[in-house]
């Protein structure tokens, strides 16, 4: 693999705050399936969003590198995660990415899972918000904006597991009936094992980097979101630390006769409160009235199902943005899958990866261009330029046919404007340029 001459490599400081020169070097990985359709079209958005803010006194090199099973296919014997890409990525500090292959009950490891371990990226950082325009099929989607701070490197995610009936179940229920006192299970002949594994260190990293978020977003609230009255010593530990963090590296303390702690914002004064709440009272609360809640801090599994849960409130995961964040290191992506049946047909809705590279350029201080991708992606949704995933959702939310086409676009009542892939890329370009679009 050559490495990249054009472009200047990103530092991280010894505190984990990263210099960014004005023509940093980015590795791109394109992807599988529809990778191909929408990677492209997130460089041609971000490369006229850098080029508009700034002229051409900063640019992006991109650094295309393999990843996936597009360069299985190419050599079918070949790696699909190369310790050269590995290299690449921490190297380079901060990339981008495009959906790749996790085979299901069998095949090589989550592509996905790999990178974010062995670059210890330990923060899946999710937000999730309404863009006027959009059909949802909940009531007031409006209220739903909220930061989800995912665990990334530890829970389900280590993969630690035994099929039912191997050899390593067998002698792991044995130890647990005669060394652990556990008692005999209901079916040991026909159960598989999975570990849990949930430490202080992780935990605190983790929810450390969700109050600083609010600190420096001035956010109202931090809930740490956990089954610790059932898991108490994985999940209710995680709450736990997550208090004693608080208290000790941010100042918070109690007050009288309310439940959790506050820490007062340095920059603005302003009052953080940080609470937790059992994850079933969660998913129902953040239905019912997700306007309460800011920064959610959560274990790994938990907050796999919180993010797309939350994010079918304000039309679907083709909206929803990601990163994975360590200390300084960083991997932006889009957050759907592969959705290899309609790869190369121009249909795939590229705004989760236009909206993730939105969330590149703000962590690299890119701040101008960050605001115009945003607003061309808003001044696109609420003028009516839809994918087909978008408009399907509007059906079903609207109660009519797939054949019918979506009768109105939420509040703002524009025409609908079906686009494919590279459609949704020139309006959003659109939108960046014309002044006062909804953005």
């Amino acid at each position: 693999m050559q490495i990249q001459k054009t472009g200047e490599p990103i530092r991280v400081r010894a505190d984990h705050g990263i210099e960014v020169p004005d023509h940093p070097r980015i590795p791109v990985i394109e992807g599988d399936g529809v990778g191909a359709d929408i990677t492209p079209v997130m460089c041609k958005v971000v490369d006229h969003a850098v080029s508009q803010a700034y002229g051409g006194s900063r640019a992006l090199a991109w650094h295309p590198v393999a990843a996936g099973g597009g360069h299985r296919r190419a050599c079918p014997e070949a790696n699909p995660l190369p310790e050269e890409t590995l290299e690449i990525l921490k190297r380079e500090v901060v990339s981008i990415k495009g959906p790749l292959e996790t085979p299901v009950g069998g095949g090589v490891r989550s592509l996905n899972v790999a990178i974010r371990q062995a670059l210890d990226l330990y923060a899946c950082v999710r937000p999730i918000r309404y863009f006027p325009g959009v059909v949802s099929p909940v009531r007031h989607p409006e209220d739903v904006d909220l930061v989800v701070f995912r665990e990334n490197t530890e829970d389900i995610y280590m993969g630690i597991e035994w099929p039912m009936g191997s050899d390593e179940a067998q002698r792991l229920q044995r130890f647990l009936n005669t060394e652990l006192g556990v008692a005999p299970l209901r079916f040991p002949s026909t159960t598989a094992f999975g570990i849990k594994p949930v430490s202080r260190e992780g935990s605190q990293r983790l929810i450390a980097k969700a109050i600083q978020y609010a600190i420096d977003a001035d956010r109202r609230s931090v809930t740490l979101v956990h089954k610790g009255n059932i898991m108490k010593y994985t999940e209710g530990a995680f709450c736990q630390w997550g208090y004693a963090l608080a208290e000790s590296a941010f100042g918070a303390r109690r007050q009288a006769g309310q439940r959790g702690l506050w820490i007062t914002n340095p920059v603005t004064g302003r009052e953080i409160h940080i609470r937790d709440m059992i994850a079933d009272n969660f998913l129902q609360q953040v239905l019912l009235d997700p306007a309460q809640f800011d920064v959610i801090a959560t274990l790994n599994l938990n907050g796999d199902y919180f993010s797309d849960a939350l994010a079918a409130q304000v039309g679907g995961i083709g909206i929803a943005p990601g990163a994975n964040i360590g200390d300084g290191t960083a991997v932006f992506e889009a957050t759907h899958g592969t959705a290899p049946d309609i790869a190369g047909q121009d249909a795939a809705n590229p705004c989760s990866m236009l909206l993730s590279a939105e969330m590149m350029l703000r962590y690299i201080g890119f701040h101008e261009a960050a605001d115009l991708v945003l607003a061309g992606v808003r001044g696109a949704l609420a003028h009516g330029f839809w994918t087909p995933d978008l408009i399907r959702a509007a059906q079903r939310a609207q109660g009519h046919a797939q054949a019918e086409p979506a009768v109105t676009l939420a509040e703002t009542g524009f025409a609908l404007h079906p686009v494919g892939t590279r459609g949704m890329g020139e309006a959003v370009i659109l939108y960046m340029d014309v002044p006062g679009a909804l953005g």
